[in-house]
């Protein structure tokens, strides 16, 4: 089983302070535009990578799912998905992404929220996703936006006082590996274009539907720090269809 910061007791501690940790979807920034582009769910067999508390997993049995499998790497995201979203429809797996291995045509809708950039080949990743999802299916995806991952650290330029400068972006067109710090804690990442992530779709049997820079929400722009996003795309919001 691969590593992973979340079964860190430090960082997952961090974690679970966080507004999306606390509110469940409300509560991420993101939430609002990644709705819009929701496919149907009545009646379908979803699948969720990268999981974590299972809010997703939660709202697709809530609409109507007939199935759903959330997968995660973290044991104790998993443990509070059990514990907070459960649901008679919902399955919850330990199991990395890249280690995912299903029949042809297994699932009618792939979700993963933010957890893209974690792994390290994408182009072995779509491709198991388009075997494993029918004909007319889609695969909906939220990661770090290349810009934000570029450079790796992640983090302003600060002044003498502390204020904010600009936002470092550098590397674009190197991809790979990036060692950033997220919650005061070191992980690794990697960075790629965005022509990889959508090309690699298209090349791979998906139709690009929407792509989303998702801006923070009015209500939360009174939140510390929040009118900042403003300055540089934090995220990237992908629907794309699979081909008949």
């Amino acid at each position: 089983m691969k590593e992973n910061q979340y079964d860190n007791e430090a960082f997952f501690k961090k974690y679970s302070e966080m507004n999306r940790s606390k509110e469940g979807l409300k509560g991420a920034g993101e939430w609002s535009e990644l709705q819009k582009v929701l496919p149907e769910f009545s009646g379908k067999r979803v699948l969720d990578l990268g999981c974590g508390y299972g809010w997703h997993c939660l709202y697709a049995a809530e609409h109507g799912a007939d199935y759903v499998l959330g997968t995660d790497l973290s044991a104790r995201m998993l443990e509070t998905a059990v514990h907070k979203n459960s649901h008679k429809k919902i399955e919850y797996r330990r199991c990395a992404m890249e280690e995912i291995d299903f029949p042809d045509n297994s699932f009618d809708i792939v979700l993963s929220s933010l957890a893209l950039h974690y792994v390290e080949n994408y182009k072995e990743l779509v491709q198991c996703i388009s075997r494993i999802t029918a004909p007319g299916g889609y695969f909906v995806f939220s990661a770090e936006h290349p810009v934000f991952t570029a450079y790796g650290t992640q983090d302003w330029y600060y002044g003498e006082q502390g204020e904010i400068l600009h936002f470092p972006v550098d590397r674009y067109f190197y991809e790979g590996k990036r060692d950033a710090v997220f919650l005061g804690e070191p992980v690794t990442k990697y960075h790629r274009t965005l022509t990889t992530y959508l090309n690699t779709l298209l090349e791979n049997g998906f139709e690009v539907l929407n792509i989303i820079e998702p801006q923070p929400p009015e209500e939360m722009m009174d939140i510390p720090g929040m009118a900042d996003e403003m300055r540089r795309p934090m995220m990237l919001i992908v629907k794309a269809g699979k081909r008949l």
